[in-house]
């Protein structure tokens, strides 16, 4: 999920293919009313060669998309606006991190730290969100949030999502750029 301009977009990878798709600022009604698809970063040279196919949006998962969307789009617009571009920092952190240095502490504290902000917004099906805004499959982020808390970075709450950040994991982000977050197209 991401602040765009004046409104949200959820991302989902289907095979070779980034699918984004925006809605308007406000509550989320009803679908989208845009959707761009791109080659995914990394994807092999002879998929993207082959082009767009009918498998692509049959494979876009629209029903979820807006229940993400739904899910993300509580409070004020002025409230999910703030939490769209603070968790597009921490995404845009997280992936850089990832990039960098793989499963490394700030990797795992900025997911930490998108965890709790989505937990504490009253979000639902905070993994799916985590993960299609990370591009990473849902096994891949609960794997990861579960090394976080081995780490030290995130409690547990008992049969609950959520938890809270530990004062390392604090530390770190206060280490982590997170002023300006990158808008993607």
């Amino acid at each position: 999920m991401q602040a765009q301009g004046n409104g949200l977009e959820i991302a989902q990878t289907v095979g070779a293919w980034t699918v984004r798709a925006y809605w308007p600022e406000g509550p989320v009604t009803g679908g989208p009313q845009r959707l761009v698809i791109e080659a995914t970063e990394g994807a092999p040279g002879r998929d993207v060669r082959r082009g767009i196919s009918t498998a692509v949006l049959r494979d876009f998962d629209l029903v979820r998309a807006v229940e993400s969307a739904k899910a993300a789009g509580i409070g004020t617009d002025e409230q999910q606006h703030e939490l769209a571009i603070k968790l597009s920092s921490l995404a845009n952190a997280a992936k850089a991190l990832f990039a960098e240095g793989g499963l490394s502490e700030k990797y795992l504290a900025a997911l930490a730290a998108m965890y709790t902000t989505v937990a504490d917004s009253g979000s639902k099906a905070l993994v799916p969100l985590l993960a299609e805004r990370l591009g990473r499959p849902e096994q891949t982020v609960k794997t990861h949030l579960k090394r976080s808390r081995r780490n030290g970075l995130l409690t547990a709450v008992a049969g609950k999502a959520g938890g809270e950040l530990t004062d390392k994991a604090v530390q770190i982000i206060a280490t982590l750029d997170l002023d300006q977050p990158e808008e993607t197209s």
